[in-house]
């Protein structure tokens, strides 16, 4: 692991043995802290650190948007992966959406990004729940008490959560059922200043004593059909009733020796595996970073993959999807034959290997050397803005997602998942962990991931700088997208990639979240010692015991 670099860096990883937490907020790494001092394990400080982040940054996630996990237990050094992402209505179809006027056209979603029929069951609380009783060692009392307390005492906003807080409120509270209870007197809290959610607390205190059970079958999925049904949806508690997360095999590639992990669809891990495979066959070890080579050539792999993946990923309980033939090193030779080293190419089509995201990411590695990556999103900050009466927190809007062509495999069909932004990581090598890693922001986060991994094993960058290296952000993983391109990469570059093709924008300031915001902890198998980075584009940090 060096730590020389070609590029600002702001500060050396955080190191520690006992175990270690990284995430967005200060307050939600010292919520999972103190778990892990109390005897829990990494999957227990996960999700104390997840309910003390909906209770910071509500902005970008909650209990009522979904997660996403990998577990990796040191004993047997294997991954686990878990979808608690949640399902379509019942009764929602591509003729209720025509009916209310949200049509466009097949190749555009919901018209409305805020309308009620984009909540999907939410489904964060089974996933925290069921991860706890899988892979924890304390109760869910235990492991949701620090977020508890900051609901009901209050706790100081940090900067840049109170500026998007302010967007949030003027574009989803102000105008949405009882998203006031997400405002102080219908206005954001300002940088510093305490905010109490009494609402969420007694959300937590709920399912502390009833489990999921208080969540999906009681009061709170009464108050949440309610008004999704008063604002004109159509989710019910039956809906709620009948969800349940799921235990799934997760996907991986080797790159350059690494085993490079994800989870399947209908998340988008899929696109991360795809460019780094497309990836490894050029030799960029001997290039610099920043570098047009480079960075021309991981653009073209990750464009391969999105015009892949938004056709492929989606509900596979509705539709086959190749995932060996996508992920075989054959196909991938095949997809980067279709790169030209000197000119970039904006109309890359989706190959054929058969015949026939506002969002929340946390890293937790324990002293024995479990690990969880996980992540949570409300998707488009708030969601919907639309929040269950005297329960403090909002619904997410992920059903937007979904595609009204109905020959697409993410079509919309009632109690399906959508195609799915949110996703963890994780990197082994002989069943040894060597980095659980994420880096949150819709379809941002396979590109960050694939900018990460290549950072950390191609230049042997340590975690805090590969999140501190700017990035390339295709805009909204469309294949042919124009180039985010972040302050920091040399304006030569920027000017090269503009003439072999590429449509590019510099981009400056808060819209820097556009690339996302990573975290990091990479552990030595021989001495055990943690190495924990955290991303200069949010509030948060990483800390060890």
């Amino acid at each position: 692991m060096q730590f020389e670099y070609t590029f600002n860096s702001r500060r050396s990883p955080i190191v520690g043995t006992r175990g270690m937490v990284a995430t967005t907020q200060p307050l939600a790494v010292a919520a999972g802290l103190e778990i892990l001092a109390q005897g829990g394990n990494a999957a227990d400080a996960a999700i104390a650190t997840a309910a003390a982040l909906n209770v910071t940054e509500p902005t970008s996630t909650g209990i009522g948007g979904d997660a996403f996990a990998l577990y990796y237990n040191a004993k047997t050094g294997k991954v686990t992966a878990l979808n608690g992402s949640g399902r379509a209505p019942s009764s929602l179809s591509i003729d209720l959406v025509k009916g209310a006027g949200l049509f466009t056209d097949l190749n555009s979603p919901i018209s409305n990004p805020y309308h009620p029929y984009t909540i999907t069951v939410p489904g964060a609380c089974s996933a925290w729940c069921d991860l706890v009783e899988r892979h924890g060692k304390l109760a869910i009392s235990d492991v949701l008490a620090p977020a508890i307390w900051l609901a009901a005492e209050g706790f100081p906003v940090a900067p840049t959560t109170a500026y998007f807080w302010e967007r949030g409120a003027d574009r989803q509270l102000v105008n949405t059922p009882n998203g006031h209870e997400l405002t102080i007197d219908g206005r954001a809290p300002k940088a510093g200043e305490i905010f109490r959610n009494p609402g969420l607390a007694r959300t937590f205190r709920a399912i502390a004593e009833g489990g999921k059970r208080a969540f999906y079958q009681g009061e709170i999925a009464k108050a949440v059909a309610a008004v999704i049904q008063d604002a004109g949806g159509c989710l019910t508690v039956e809906d709620l009733a009948s969800h349940q997360a799921t235990w799934d095999d997760p996907i991986s590639t080797t790159y350059r020796g690494y085993d490079v992990w994800e989870c399947p669809p209908n998340g988008q891990g899929l696109t991360a595996l795809l460019g780094l495979n497309i990836l490894e066959g050029f030799d960029i070890g001997g290039t610099e970073p920043l570098s047009a080579e480079r960075l021309h050539l991981q653009i073209e792999a990750m464009r391969l993959a999105f015009a892949d993946t938004r056709w492929y990923v989606s509900d596979p309980q509705f539709s086959k999807i190749p995932l060996e033939e996508l992920l075989s090193k054959a196909y991938a030779e095949e997809r980067r034959k279709l790169i030209d080293p000197k000119r970039a190419t904006l109309d890359q089509q989706r190959g054929k290997p058969v015949s026939s995201s506002d969002t929340v990411y946390l890293s937790v590695v324990d002293g024995e050397g479990n690990a969880c990556s996980f992540i949570n999103s409300n998707y488009m900050g708030f969601g919907t803005g639309i929040v269950p009466k005297g329960w403090g927190f909002s619904l997410q809007n992920r059903g937007h997602n979904f595609s009204l062509d109905p020959k697409h495999p993410n079509v919309l069909m009632p109690g399906k998942r959508p195609y799915h932004t949110i996703i963890p990581g994780m990197i082994t090598r002989d069943d040894e962990l060597f980095a659980s890693f994420g880096v949150m922001g819709g379809f941002m986060q396979p590109q960050g991931h694939m900018q990460v991994a290549s950072a950390l094993i191609d230049d042997d960058l340590g975690p805090q700088a590969a999140l501190d290296l700017p990035r390339f952000c295709i805009d909204d993983g469309e294949s042919g997208g124009e180039v985010a391109l972040e302050v920091g990469i040399p304006s030569d570059v920027m000017d090269t990639l503009k003439q072999m093709g590429h449509p590019t924008q510099a981009v400056d300031g808060y819209a820097r979240a556009l690339f996302g915001r990573g975290q990091i902890i990479m552990r030595d198998s021989e001495s055990g010692t943690l190495f924990g980075g955290s991303d200069p584009r949010a509030d948060g940090c990483a800390m060890s015991l």
